[in-house]
């Protein structure tokens, strides 16, 4: 796993604290490459890990097979586009109450957002580029629910991952080792098999186009792969707060979605009403959709990419078997030959680079020891 570096201002001077791989211990280093000190990251339980754990899973598998529920078998279908502008809704909301809790109470919450938002109108300009981005990530989302299975969107979707290490390759100019473009191939390949001959549905009757349905998980994983490393960088740019800097992407994100809803069901929203065809099965997948990802940001903060990746096959698992009780989803050879490879290489991506920079000598040591004697 490559080193997480963060930067810090202490009085004068600059400081970088950098983690091992397993994110648990860092060195501060001074900006004269002198070594600070050392700190430890809080621990966490083994339990509260399996937590984190089994909820990103039911999160991930819900959302998947609940959306697909509702645009397959529901009667009077809802507008998709009206929901993913009330998923920003309810995101704006949720990061005001967390900036509430940050910053400690409502008067400073609201010196920050004055600050942030009014007063800076290119950083909003700056975050409406992730928003648009993510707007058509998830209306797209929807798209390719309504054209394939949970099962295989859930494989499928998965090729966000060799998406996203490209574009942290080129935007952040990152490395990968050699086991993870390994695994990057790999994956291509599982997806590959799935989409060869994927498995129907004998109990969803309504019109599907596979293909359709591949585009647009095409596009969803460029979108989420790009919005995700231009978001990073952003965050990395500044000391600005995580919650001020969602708020400015949910603001242009509302925007966005709304256009939508009027560009694309403007006419039928007037005649049949925003809510038209909500269920509580359709609100539980908006709720899902807006806390999910809010929820995978704790999670990865107390977890790591090998417990990731295991959520990642278990959703898959969960999905799978979610889509043969409900849907008649008839497995083939293929789809679990493609679906176990990407698992496999789900997990491998995960793993630690083996860091062989530090290859430490007798004299380097020494000096190591030297250095920390001093400090």
């Amino acid at each position: 796993m490559a080193l997480a570096e963060m930067v810090k201002v202490v009085g004068r001077k600059r400081q970088r604290p950098i983690w091992d791989s397993n994110n648990s211990k860092c060195m501060v280093i001074r900006s004269d490459g002198s070594i600070c000190g050392t700190l430890l990251k809080e621990s966490v339980s083994v339990w509260f890990k399996i937590y984190c754990l089994l909820v990103m899973t039911v999160i991930a598998a819900t959302y998947t097979v609940a959306l697909r529920y509702t645009r397959t078998i529901s009667s009077e279908l809802y507008f998709s586009t009206t929901a993913v502008c009330i998923t920003e809704i309810i995101k704006l909301m949720l990061s005001l109450g967390m900036l509430v809790r940050e910053t400690g109470d409502v008067a400073r919450c609201k010196a920050a957002l004055v600050h942030h938002i009014f007063r800076s109108p290119k950083e909003l300009l700056k975050l409406s580029v992730p928003s648009v981005v993510y707007a058509i990530q998830n209306n797209m989302a929807f798209v390719a629910l309504s054209n394939l299975d949970a099962a295989v969107y859930q494989v499928t979707y998965q090729l966000k991952i060799p998406c996203t290490a490209l574009c942290t390759v080129l935007m952040l100019s990152r490395s990968l080792s050699r086991l993870q473009w390994f695994s990057v191939f790999m994956l291509c390949g599982g997806v590959t098999l799935v989409q060869w001959t994927p498995p129907e549905s004998t109990k969803v009757q309504v019109e599907q186009n596979p293909f359709v349905g591949f585009m647009a998980i095409a596009v969803a994983v460029l979108c989420s792969g790009f919005a995700g490393v231009y978001f990073e960088k952003v965050l990395k740019s500044s000391d600005t707060s995580l919650w001020v800097r969602n708020i400015q992407m949910y603001l242009s994100g509302i925007a966005v979605t709304f256009l939508g809803v009027i560009v694309t069901d403007g006419a039928k929203v007037m005649e049949k009403g925003f809510f038209y065809g909500y269920t509580p099965l359709v609100c539980l997948v908006i709720f899902l959709a807006s806390v999910g990802g809010m929820y995978t940001s704790v999670v990865v903060k107390y977890t790591d990419n090998i417990m990731k990746g295991f959520s990642a096959a278990a959703a898959i698992v969960l999905s799978t078997v979610a889509s043969v009780i409900l849907f008649g989803l008839q497995i083939t050879t293929t789809f679990m030959s493609g679906s176990m490879l990407v698992c496999v290489s789900i997990y491998l991506y995960g793993l630690p680079k083996q860091d062989t920079s530090k290859a430490s000598t007798p004299s380097a040591d020494k000096d190591e020891k030297q250095k920390r004697t001093a400090v």
